[in-house]
């Protein structure tokens, strides 16, 4: 005679409680094993703007005779003007700051003041020399007394106005006219 097999009823589960979702459990969901295995990360400390380093130092990377690279950060120097690369006098310039330059390591001492998405900065010699001064100094550029405070204007060289008139001019607000295309 055969005996019948007996017959297990298991309680009910608990009704999910509809405010809290249901526990996940880490080995089946990959979000909550993530979180498991991930270290507590601390957050990044906050420091003050007054504490943060405005001085750079390196090798610099001439662009033009008022603008350099010192690292990935592209700098103008402070309060000068000198010609573009496509103006008169533009190569002579760029030529002469790269020669002040050259196998020096250059400190920028940054200002909060942008200009072309340039970071301003008053930019030395390891002997202490300006770059900005020595550049009016030999005649590669002027000062630009709006920005400068007139810094420089004692060291221009006689009638530097006269020859880069392009610089001086764009300064005053007075370009030169446009040239005109052949009909």
């Amino acid at each position: 005679m055969m005996r019948p097999t007996p017959i297990y009823i298991s309680p009910k589960p608990p009704a999910p409680d509809p405010v809290r979702p249901p526990p996940r459990h880490p080995k089946r969901d990959p979000v909550q094993a993530v979180k498991a295995e991930a270290p507590p990360q601390k957050a990044a400390p906050v420091v003050p703007v007054e504490t943060v380093e405005k001085i750079l130092k390196g090798k610099c990377y001439v662009i033009d005779g008022d603008t350099i690279d010192i690292g990935k950060v592209r700098i103008r120097l402070f309060g000068i003007d000198a010609p573009e690369m496509d103006h008169p006098y533009g190569i002579p310039a760029k030529l002469q700051l790269l020669k002040l330059c050259k196998g020096q390591t250059i400190t920028a001492h940054l200002t909060p003041d942008m200009t072309h998405d340039r970071v301003v900065a008053k930019c030395y010699l390891p002997d202490g020399r300006d770059l900005s001064a020595e550049m009016v100094a030999l005649g590669h550029a002027i000062d630009w007394p709006k920005y400068s405070g007139g810094a420089y204007t004692h060291l221009e060289v006689a009638n530097i106005r006269k020859r880069l008139w392009r610089c001086h001019n764009l300064q005053r607000g007075i370009l030169p006219p446009p040239k005109k295309l052949p009909d």
